[in-house]
């Protein structure tokens, strides 16, 4: 599924940045992957998702 359709990234992407970075902020999960939040109206949704990621971790 596409999070972000300003910069092109699906779900799959973050959570493997999520996982391989320990992250626990959006902003720096977009930066890991080369990009910036432009809009910003994904930033909850991803915030969600590595959120996931770090419980189950």
């Amino acid at each position: 599924m596409v999070v972000c359709v300003c910069n092109a990234i699906r779900e799959s992407q973050l959570r493997d940045v999520a996982r391989s970075s320990q992250l626990r902020c959006a902003k720096a999960a977009y930066a890991q992957l080369g990009r910036k939040p432009k809009c910003g109206q994904c930033l909850s949704f991803a915030r969600n998702i590595i959120s996931d990621v770090a419980e189950t971790a």
